[in-house]
């Protein structure tokens, strides 16, 4: 069974963001978390059974940097949670899907993460996690 997990915001200034998200929810992020790889500042908001990740670039080299300068700030991509990402992977790439990193990597949240190309997701970047254990 797949659940959509979070949904990730692509943000300038996240602890700006942090204050308006905040207001919106009337609670504060759970979590914030620097992820390397990605070059991303991270915080996690718990919605009911869902999340919401706000995603802050810190270099020119981030994904989020580059996806602000062409799109702006917004969702950036819907995660689901999956039982076993290398099984999914698998399947979905038997499918004709195209996976933007062959294995999982770490991702934020405690999670292995991968990604699909959005061009065979009708523009949509999806996100597979699976929590580590």
């Amino acid at each position: 069974m797949i659940k959509i997990e979070h949904i990730g915001i692509a943000v300038k200034n996240l602890e700006n963001s942090n204050e308006l998200f905040s207001k919106l929810f009337n609670k504060l992020p759970y979590k914030t978390e620097i992820v390397e790889s990605e070059n991303v500042n991270t915080s996690f908001f718990q919605i009911g059974e869902n999340k919401i990740e706000l995603l802050e670039a810190t270099n020119e080299l981030s994904p989020i940097y580059k996806f602000i300068e062409k799109k702006g700030e917004g969702i950036h991509h819907i995660a689901f949670d999956v039982e076993n990402i290398e099984t999914e992977m698998k399947r979905l790439e038997n499918e004709g899907f195209v996976l933007l990193n062959q294995t999982p990597k770490k991702g934020a949240d405690n999670k292995l993460v991968c990604f699909l190309h959005p061009k065979g997701t009708n523009g949509v970047l999806i996100e597979l996690c699976q929590e580590i254990k």
